[in-house]
């Protein structure tokens, strides 16, 4: 059955942050127990997908390409939308020849870094979430790059009740913890505008005066807007709005107004039976020859071509099966690069 469409009729009932999620259809299909005791560190540099870590007990230090080290401690979440070449190390001073290649798998599930004998400095619970929208790329553009949560409360019961979950034996202990896990996920996203984030759409809504510049472009994205007309809706000058709309969600004003055209467009396409000139209109393009310009620049087919290849009701086409087939093998191959070089194995069994 398909599901209802995303886009909220009512301007006072509006949420920006609720579209791009559920756009993004988060998951958390998988997830690892870890500890670390004494000196250790490892590197992974092929990982490409959303990478999270929660805190559980202790701490250890985070450091990963474009961002300075994080000392990452007791009830600290931590989310990147796509991570590369990142580190984790103890607390304790490391060279080289504290690297772990291959973690030690104990008894109770737990998948050891450094000594296996010694009483844990730290606990920690990680993976990878995987966005389910063929938007996923696009969507994660509109996040931050880095999302460090502390000292939330709401955020710190979830990750008790998944610590507790992930310890028990209970029955369904799998689906429970995936169930909890992405309410934590959003929670963080959620969080993160009032946190240690990096430009994106939570810092924008994090400040006043642009959120309301967003909430409008959400609210009317068929509207011709212009910087200068967004500048007066959040009552600051164009040049102080375009400055400020930067430094926030990390890109410019009218290149947030295309990436959600884009993203309601292709969302349209897949699951309407509307025609090329209703989808323009509804994006905010004068005529369906200039939407198409546009869609095929930006999303690299045609709008005709894009709803064909996607459509909801369709069974996908050969190509297309034979990319979900190559996306699902390099979502395994991410997770396989998680701890080990050859395999892994899930926390929950």
């Amino acid at each position: 059955m398909e599901r209802p469409h995303f886009i909220c009729r009512c301007p006072e009932l509006l949420d920006p942050f609720a579209q791009v999620v559920t756009l993004l259809q988060p998951a958390t299909p998988f997830s690892k127990r870890g500890s670390g005791a004494g000196r250790w560190i490892v590197h992974r540099s092929k990982v490409g997908g959303p990478f999270y870590c929660a805190i559980l007990e202790g701490g250890c230090r985070y450091e990963a390409k474009g961002h300075d080290e994080i000392v990452l401690t007791e009830g600290d979440f931590l989310l990147i939308p796509s991570a590369q070449n990142f580190t984790m190390s103890s607390l304790l001073p490391t060279t080289e020849k504290d690297i772990v290649s291959t973690p030690i798998l104990l008894p109770n599930g737990e998948h050891r870094l450094g000594c296996a004998d010694a009483s844990p400095d730290v606990r920690l619970l990680l993976g990878y979430c995987v966005f389910r929208s063929p938007d996923a790329t696009l969507l994660a553009s509109l996040l931050p790059k880095l999302v460090h949560v502390r000292g939330v409360d709401r955020l710190a019961t979830l990750m008790q009740l998944v610590s507790d979950e992930s310890r028990a034996q209970r029955p369904a202990r799998d689906v429970v913890l995936e169930r909890l896990l992405e309410v934590l996920l959003i929670e963080a996203l959620r969080c993160g505008g009032k946190t240690d984030t990096s430009p994106g759409l939570l810092r924008g809504l994090a400040d006043d005066r642009l959120a309301i510049a967003i909430r409008r472009i959400h609210e009317s994205p068929n509207r011709p807007w212009t910087v200068t007309q967004l500048a007066n809706e959040a009552t600051l000058s164009r040049s102080v709005f375009y400055q400020r709309f930067g430094r926030a969600v990390g890109m410019a004003p009218m290149e947030y107004l295309l990436a959600w055209r884009m993203a309601l467009a292709k969302d349209l396409l897949r699951r309407e039976q509307a025609s090329i000139a209703d989808v323009a209109a509804r994006v905010g393009y004068s005529s369906a020859s200039t939407f198409s310009v546009a869609f095929a620049r930006h999303v690299g087919v045609p709008p005709a071509r894009y709803a064909r290849g996607t459509s909801f009701d369709a069974e996908p086409s050969a190509p297309l099966a034979a990319v979900e087939d190559v996306q699902h093998r390099q979502d395994q191959s991410q997770i396989n690069e998680l701890f080990e070089p050859t395999g892994l194995h899930d926390i929950r069994q």
